[in-house]
């Protein structure tokens, strides 16, 4: 797409349905006043330390938040001829420090470096140490680059503001709101960019509705890498990084569909969506009776780390598991992983979770002969069949290992895959396995509920879901 700044007058005038949606998002004066006052508090803290610069980030800082949005994050800036080690030990001693005087208590947190979060006042807040560089192209660390964007979108944003709320409560109703690795959806910065440019919201349903794979924005009209992500978004300070690489094929189209639904018939129930997040313990046992099919989960606990680390492990194991069950024989129609607090799940919907003690295994063709004679001697005193031949292959008939599915899930054979490395340390520690209505675990009831009936955010509204 050509490069495109729009003019800040150039917008049309909002539909009352949409007035309704902002005077709900909107933070508040005393919302906003509360959340100014301890951050101004904060930074009166770090600068009086000396150590290190105090920098509010993210969309406080631009005034893109919604109402009810509790998350500050500040950013120490240290000099940037520190080596990492000074940086994570002087970063984190600061943070200590600051968290300690205003929350008493707090978590250290471990992303591409260590940071410290707490809860001050009511706000989640995060203190993060990064180097203070003179350009994004100089970064030494993942997050130096977060106070060029808040300079960058500040410097911006002003007159559309409402257009980038609207945006945001748009995505978080349609479910794609986040960057996460668990959402693989829009970040909030994401969201910033799209609107600056198709110039506010109005105007970037239509565009969104019409993206196809491959489509590229490019603000500043500077790209140097070709990006091989379903939606590229060349970041404006670093032309080297897409700001939609975590934007998953799948998070991306729904989105699409559900511009094209709000296009066809605007409301603001697009915005709040009224169905139940849940479907209930008895809900979703009727929507697996109906089903038929056979549900497995395997459930342990959340390893240690933040998301961004365990849930590709989660994935990965997944995948894993999935293939353990279809080489005994069990083919899965569908599967997924959810990371809670306390405790992981992998569930899978198996078309059956039980099978006959024979399964047949192929052979060697003749003609290969040193392997054919190789499986003919292996196999000759068989119990349930010789080797036989079918269009010039061995074949035989071998007593299956596991004939259900749920012991195959509770053996050591799971161990034996190829697990995420700190999925596999909670595992060895030990896993539980629940079948059908079993798997239904309180505080997965969302992720459950969508699991078994899954349904477009389209779909979903039209059905009242």
């Amino acid at each position: 797409m050509t490069r495109k700044h729009p003019a800040p007058g150039a917008k049309a005038s909002r539909p009352p349905h949409e007035e309704e949606a902002l005077a709900r998002i909107r933070p508040k004066e005393a919302e906003h006043n509360h959340t100014w006052e301890v951050a101004t508090s904060l930074l009166a803290a770090v600068a009086g330390d000396g150590r290190a610069k105090g920098m509010v980030v993210g969309s406080v800082a631009r005034d893109t938040w919604l109402s009810g949005d509790r998350d500050l994050d500040i950013f120490l800036l240290f000099p940037a001829g520190l080596s990492r080690e000074e940086l994570e030990e002087r970063g984190l001693d600061l943070a200590r420090k600051i968290a300690r005087r205003f929350a008493g208590s707090f978590r250290e947190k471990y992303a591409e470096h260590p940071y410290v979060n707490a809860t001050i006042d009511g706000l989640d807040v995060d203190l993060v140490p990064c180097y203070e560089v003179a350009s994004a192209a100089k970064i030494q660390s993942a997050v130096d680059r977060t106070p060029f964007h808040t300079r960058y979108i500040a410097e911006k944003i002003a007159p559309f503001r409402d257009d980038v709320l609207l945006a945001k409560q748009f995505a978080k109703a349609c479910g794609v709101y986040g960057s996460d690795q668990m959402t693989e959806g829009f970040s909030g910065y994401l969201c910033e960019l799209l609107v600056l440019h198709s110039g506010g919201f109005i105007a970037f349903l239509p565009a969104a509705a019409e993206w196809k794979p491959g489509t590229c924005i490019d603000l500043e009209g500077h790209a140097c890498k070709a990006f091989e992500e379903p939606l590229r978004v060349v970041d404006p300070v670093d032309p080297a990084r897409n700001v939609a690489a975590a934007l998953s094929a799948t998070r991306m189209f729904e989105f699409v569909e559900y511009c094209r639904g709000y296009l066809e018939d605007p409301s603001a129930d697009f915005f709040f969506p009224a169905g139940p997040a849940s479907l209930g313990r008895d809900g979703f046992a009727r929507a697996l009776a109906r089903r038929g099919t056979c549900l497995c989960a395997l459930t342990f606990a959340t390893p240690p780390l933040i998301p961004d680390i365990v849930v590709p492990q989660l994935r990965r194991s997944l995948a894993s598991v999935r293939g353990l069950l279809a080489r005994h024989g069990f083919p899965v129609l569908q599967d997924d992983c959810a990371m809670g607090e306390d405790r992981c799940i992998l569930v899978l919907e198996l078309l059956a979770d039980r099978l006959p003690p024979v399964t047949r295994h192929t052979g060697p063709p003749l003609w290969d002969r040193a392997n054919a004679e190789k499986f003919a001697e292996k196999y000759w005193q068989n119990p349930l069949s010789g080797p036989f031949i079918r269009d010039g292959r061995y074949l035989v008939d071998l007593e299956r290992p596991f004939t259900d599915a749920g012991d195959l899930l509770r053996s050591p054979e799971v161990l034996a895959v190829g697990l995420g490395k700190h999925v596999k340390q909670s595992l060895e520690k030990g896993w539980e396995v629940h079948r059908g209505e079993e798997c239904w675990q309180e505080e997965f009831g969302e992720f459950l509920s969508r699991f078994i009936g899954p349904a477009s955010p389209l779909a979903r509204r039209k059905r009242g879901l």
